[in-house]
């Protein structure tokens, strides 16, 4: 194409895709100009209809609250450490794993993450941390809310009290029940007339299949990696468990039953 030709081009480009743009645009193209500055406009043109380039598909979820917020419960050191360097690794990967797949919601690829190993573990890692984040709250705030009385009903029938919950949960989490990294979970079981308590290895969780006997939906989820709290904690997992329902907040507990038995799926998180 000569000099002419690709001027006129562009300038046809132009015109055609005007009316597409809710801020005029205009490139200056002169008879004197050069073949490589009409390149570069016409680069930069085709680079702006094109539109910007794809962002990644899965990002880290801000906080809800300040790091230090949990505080003396979970500390802001743990806290900033967890969420911007082990959750940031999660999303990191899970990207380079799905890059040229379409997007689809990190709830959608719990199901069969046990078919791809990256999508087990950097997906199962983001899901459950942007599952963690939400369902905590500072003190001043958790202190405040409680179980509805549809929950407390289901907790009831299911572990006789809110307290027995909350024994058998820790029971659960313990070391030597979730050995080394894992998690642990409250869950509305696939039927969804009761609750049960699971816990998981390392990046596992009961929405994906085969992982437990059979899919169960988490209203709430412990991480009991050392990472969570072993600045604050050390070797003392019971104390931290113990002290983690200080920043519970029921009313996003709620919101997860309310969900879950509702859709009888997973509840969805952000990033």
């Amino acid at each position: 194409m000569n000099l002419s030709n690709l001027s006129a081009t562009l300038i046809a480009l132009l015109a055609s895709n005007a009316a597409a743009w809710s801020t005029p645009m205009s490139m200056k193209i002169d008879s004197g100009a050069s073949r490589r500055d009409i390149l570069k406009k016409g680069a930069v043109f085709a680079a702006t209809v094109a539109g910007p380039a794809a962002a990644s598909a899965y990002v880290v979820p801000d906080l809800p609250y300040a790091f230090d917020a949990l505080e003396p419960y979970i500390d802001a050191p743990t806290m900033k450490i967890h969420h911007d360097k082990h959750h940031g690794t999660y999303v990191a990967n899970i990207n380079k794993a799905t890059e040229g797949k379409p997007e689809k919601p990190i709830l959608d690829l719990m199901a069969d993450a046990l078919e791809a190993t990256p999508v087990r573990n950097s997906g199962g890692g983001h899901y459950n941390h942007a599952f963690f984040w939400e369902e905590m709250a500072p003190f001043s705030q958790a202190s405040k809310t409680k179980p509805s009385a549809a929950l407390e009903a289901m907790i009831n029938k299911s572990f006789g009290s809110l307290d027995e919950m909350k024994s058998i949960f820790a029971a659960k989490a313990a070391p030597g029940a979730v050995f080394g990294s894992g998690w642990v979970w409250v869950c509305v079981n696939k039927k969804g007339d009761a609750l049960d308590i699971v816990g998981t290895p390392n990046q596992d969780n009961p929405l994906m299949k085969g992982v437990l006997g059979e899919v169960a939906f988490p209203i709430i989820g412990l991480d009991v990696w050392e990472h969570a709290y072993y600045l604050n904690y050390q070797n003392r997992r019971p104390e931290y468990v113990d002290n983690w329902w200080n920043v519970v907040n029921w009313d996003k507990v709620n919101s997860n039953f309310d969900y879950v038995t509702k859709n009888h799926s997973g509840v969805p998180v952000k990033g």
